[in-house]
């Protein structure tokens, strides 16, 4: 028997509570936030002193902009695919500080006792971002629906042996090799110490 609160849910599915209100909420106040904070769009002068951002116009845009979200399918679609999984590597990073904790007094001491590690942790993470989104977008490829990573990956091992895919690989090592010589990415002082 189905619980009351999973009927709940099934409901709020049917309704498109989480294909059409979320999607827009999500992206209104995403948009409504980045507006206010940059002030793109002007701002309005409350006294001599005082100016805060065109509240009108960002709400105006955002509201446009959750709108376009919501007519297409395709970008809902990728929101409400990537979006759980984005979460699910944020329980990987709490997880994984609870199990540094275990270890040391104050986890957040991490990232500055161990810059290499926590710096390979957030490439890592940003790494997996970006290849849920790929994975979350979809396009008709001959007739059948492949998502970005799917196809990326099919077309990495099928043209392997090329040219382009050898050149890339001698291009990234030369990158590498370079940037190991110089030092890292911060470059060396050469035994000077900075004032």
């Amino acid at each position: 028997m189905e619980s009351p609160l999973g009927k709940a849910v099934e409901f709020l599915r049917d309704f498109g509570f989480f294909d059409i209100v979320l999607p827009f909420l999500l992206t209104f106040t995403l948009t409504f936030a980045i507006l206010e904070k940059t002030a793109i769009l002007g701002k309005t002068r409350i006294d001599k002193d005082t100016e805060i951002p065109n509240k009108n116009l960002n709400a105006m845009v955002a509201f446009v902009f959750g709108l376009l979200v919501v007519a297409t399918a395709n970008v809902v679609r990728a929101i409400n695919e990537s979006l759980p999984n984005v979460i699910l590597l944020v329980v990987i990073s709490v997880s994984f500080l609870i199990l540094i904790g275990t270890f040391w007094t104050s986890p957040m001491d991490f990232p500055s006792k161990h810059k290499n590690f926590y710096l390979m942790f957030v490439i890592l993470m940003f790494i997996g971002v970006i290849l849920i989104f790929l994975n979350s977008i979809y396009f008709n490829y001959l007739g059948e629906e492949v998502s970005v990573l799917e196809y990326s990956i099919d077309y990495v091992t099928q043209n392997w042996s090329g040219a382009v895919f050898g050149s890339i690989i001698i291009l990234i090592v030369i990158i590498v090799s370079i940037v190991a010589v110089m030092g890292g990415f911060g470059g060396r002082n050469n035994g000077k110490k900075e004032d």
